[in-house]
C-alpha cells in the first residue's frame, strides 16, 4: 500500500478531504463529472463493486488492518495491482485526523472517488417499471433513506430533479448504506426536465404517474389500479411543502397513505418506504 503520513495539515492535497464544499467537489473535473467522498468501508466497497475509480484515500493508523485492507483487496481486484499499489493513502492517527477533518470520521475512512456521466431521461426509463421521482427533496438523509427503501423494495430507480440533494453527498450515501451505488438514478437538472415538463415526459415515455398527497381526489395507497399499471412513476415531494399543484393535477394519479390519530402525513423516506412495499406485494399479488 501508498502509505503517507500526514505531517503539515494545511498540505494542498488534503484540502479535497476537509476543505472543499459538496459543489466544489461536483466541479472538480468541469467540464468533466466530478468526484465525490465516500464514508467507511461499507459504503467504498459498494461503490468498488459498482466500477467506481477510487483517486485517493484518508485512513486513520488504527483502520489499516480492519478497514483498510479489505478495501484495497476490492480495489486490487476491481482496478488491478498497479492502482492499488500506486493509489495515495494520506494515514495519521486518529486526533490528528479528526484535527484535520474537524470531527470525528465514519470508521476512520474515507475515499474520493471519480463520478461518472448521467443518463439521458429515455435511457434511464428504458428497462424500468417502477422508478420513484424525488421533487426537491432537500435533507440528505431523507434522500439516502428513499434509495435504500427503493432498492430494497424493488423499485427499479430513482429520478430527482434540480432542486433535490445530490445522492452521492457524504450523509446520502452513507444513510443508505451504498445503495446509491447499487439502484440507477439520474437528475433532471441535467436533462432539462422538469416541474409538470417532467410529468408530460414521463408520460410521453410510457408511464403512468403517482403524486403523493393529501387532496379531495385522492386514491389510497392500496388502489389495485395502480399495482396493475404496467409502468408507474411515483412522484414525492419536498419535505415542507410536498408537491406543487401544478404538478399534482398534471398526475395521473394523486395518492395518500390512510392516516390515524389525527396525523396527517408521515416523513418522505417513511411515506416512501409504505408506497415501494405496498406497490411490491400488491404487483406480486396481481393476475
Amino acid at each position: 500500500m501508498n502509505l503517507i503520513e500526514i505531517t503539515d495539515l494545511q498540505a494542498p492535497e488534503l484540502d479535497i478531504f476537509s476543505r472543499m464544499s459538496e459543489v466544489q467537489l461536483y466541479h472538480y473535473f468541469e467540464p468533466e463529472a466530478g468526484v465525490f467522498l465516500a464514508e467507511s468501508a461499507n459504503v467504498i466497497l459498494r461503490a468498488l463493486e459498482a466500477g467506481y475509480e477510487p483517486l485517493s484515500l484518508l485512513l486513520e493508523h488504527q483502520r489499516i488492518e480492519t478497514e483498510g485492507l479489505p478495501v484495497m483487496e476490492a480495489i486490487r481486484e476491481r482496478f488491478g495491482e498497479e492502482k492499488a499499489e500506486t493509489l495515495p493513502i494520506y494515514t495519521a492517527d486518529h486526533a490528528l485526523v479528526t484535527q484535520l477533518t474537524g470531527y470525528s470520521l465514519v470508521r476512520g475512512l474515507w475515499a474520493v472517488m471519480r463520478r461518472r456521466p448521467l443518463p439521458e431521461l429515455e435511457d434511464f426509463c428504458a428497462d424500468k417499471n417502477r422508478i420513484a421521482v424525488l421533487f426537491d427533496v432537500v435533507n440528505p438523509t431523507n434522500v439516502g433513506a428513499i434509495i435504500r427503501s427503493a432498492a430494497a423494495l424493488g423499485v427499479d430507480g430513482v429520478l430527482l430533479t434540480k432542486g433535490s440533494v445530490d445522492p452521492l453527498t457524504r450523509r446520502s450515501a452513507r444513510v443508505s448504506m451504498g445503495t446509491v451505488f447499487q439502484i440507477p438514478w439520474t437528475c433532471a437538472d441535467r436533462l432539462q426536465s422538469t416541474g409538470t415538463r417532467l410529468i408530460t415526459d414521463l408520460h410521453s415515455l410510457g408511464f403512468r404517474t403517482a403524486a403523493m398527497a393529501l387532496s379531495d381526489r385522492s386514491t389510497g395507497v392500496d388502489d389495485p389500479a395502480l399495482a396493475s399499471e404496467e409502468r408507474l412513476a411515483i412522484v414525492l415531494g419536498s419535505e415542507g411543502y410536498g408537491l406543487p399543484r401544478e404538478v399534482i393535477d398534471a398526475c395521473t394519479y394523486t395518492v395518500k397513505i390512510p392516516m390515524y390519530h389525527g396525523v396527517d402525513s408521515l416523513n418522505v423516506a417513511a411515506a416512501s418506504a409504505v408506497v415501494f412495499w405496498e406497490l411490491g406485494r400488491r404487483s406480486l399479488e396481481a393476475p
